[in-house]
């Protein structure tokens, strides 16, 4: 018997859902090319294929050990140089401490010369000033004094930042409250016009050489700086000179810095006040140009009257 041959069907297979997005099928199939693939595989090979938090953390351990080797050298090398720098500080301060030592050796040796000098000048004034010998010493201050006398305080003000006008309103009184050279140079010069005899500000004895000088905001009296309080002491008749000197225009401008500005100024008189010899003698003297006789012509010099110093 013969059989018939299968009936074909005629109908085409369904469609897939999605066959429409095939390009996006394509990619999520195939997300990573093969040349990246191929790529990472053999980098894996040579690294021997250690996971990537291990690598991490050995990177990290060789980065510790690194660091550790670092400060370990720094502290070898501080520990090393710390005698060498301590040594060389040991050194400078011996060396400061011996250039200390001379520069004083030599400030000693200056006072003792210029003490040496002025007992050398004192005792030639004594041998050589004739009648008016002591005289010359006193006004020179060649020789210490003491006697009846008059004692000066002046200081500056409580309050030295206070500004304000008067005799001390200019560029060189911004504190009005200070006591400043000129102030002290007044005093001094209405105490000398008072009629003292001899003069000192806190134990500095005064010629008619000595000058009152400001550097900064401290008082000179030959080159040698002052601080406040200033006691002046002079030699004389106490009462005669306490009143000669209040009522003098030296005086009255000090009563006026102790109204207007504050500053304090106390003055009393003294049964006895002693003076020290000044620091350092000058004594400068004038004579009469004697006359020179002329030669040759017979002719004769003129005395002039001129004195010499």
């Amino acid at each position: 018997m013969s059989q018939q041959p299968p009936v074909r069907s005629t109908r085409s297979p369904s469609a897939r859902p999605d066959a429409s997005m095939s390009l996006l099928n394509n990619v999520m199939d195939h997300s990573l090319d093969e040349g990246y693939a191929e790529a990472a595989a053999r980098r894996d090979a040579q690294e021997g294929g250690l996971p990537r938090t291990l690598r991490a953390k050995l990177g990290l351990a060789a980065g510790l050990v690194l660091a550790a080797f670092v400060v370990t050298l720094g502290a070898a090398q501080a520990r090393i140089s710390a005698p060498v720098v301590a040594k060389e500080r040991e050194e400078l301060i011996d060396r400061i401490d011996a250039e200390t030592a001379t520069a004083d050796g030599l400030e000693n040796a200056v006072e003792e010369l210029r003490a040496e000098v002025g007992a050398r000048q004192r005792a030639a004034l004594r041998e050589h000033g004739g009648e008016q010998g002591e005289l010359v010493a006193l006004l020179s201050g060649a020789t210490p004094v003491s006697g009846p006398g008059v004692k000066l305080v002046v200081d500056d003000a409580e309050n030295s930042e206070s500004d304000g006008g008067g005799p001390r309103e200019s560029a060189d009184f911004s504190d009005t409250g200070r006591v400043r050279d000129r102030d002290m140079q007044r005093v001094v010069n209405g105490l000398w016009e008072a009629g003292a005899e001899a003069v000192a500000i806190n134990g500095q004895r005064l010629t008619s050489l000595s000058a009152i000088r400001a550097a900064g905001e401290a008082i000179l009296v030959d080159n040698r700086p002052l601080v406040p309080p200033y006691t002046v002491l002079a030699v004389g008749d106490g009462t005669e000179l306490s009143t000669a000197f209040q009522d003098s225009a030296d005086g009255q401008y000090l009563r006026t810095l102790r109204k207007d500005f504050g500053v304090r100024a106390t003055l009393s008189g003294q049964e006895e006040v002693r003076l020290p010899a000044a620091p350092s003698l000058i004594v400068r003297t004038a004579e009469p140009k004697a006359a020179d006789a002329g030669k040759g012509n017979g002719q004769s010099t003129a005395d002039t009257g001129k004195g010499t110093s």
